[in-house]
């Protein structure tokens, strides 16, 4: 009778990621629930748990880039140029 392998332990990357992956999927689920919600209260108190989350994402995200886990290339002057024209009030619509 052949046996399951053992699956080999998630490296500190895998959780690190794992983690990253969650928070992400947290704030897109508490963005949800606060833009669906009917009671301020309940509302406020969503959207205070959506920034602790987010908070929790960026030292997750802080994290992974410290140790080269999650590089990313700095913006050009031009492309951060052209991102604010793209969503400045004044930029004609493309419709």
């Amino acid at each position: 009778m052949p046996q399951n392998p053992v699956p080999a332990p998630m490296q500190d990357k895998d959780r690190l990621e794992d983690a990253l992956n969650t928070q992400k999927y947290m704030t897109v689920t508490y963005n949800a629930l606060a833009n669906e919600c009917a009671s301020s209260g309940l509302r406020d108190e969503l959207l205070n748990l959506l920034q602790e989350e987010h908070n929790i994402q960026a030292d997750l995200f802080q994290e992974m880039q410290k140790r080269g886990w999650y590089p990313t290339a700095p913006a050009s002057q031009p492309q951060i140029e052209a991102v604010k024209q793209q969503f400045s009030p004044s930029a004609p619509s493309s419709s």
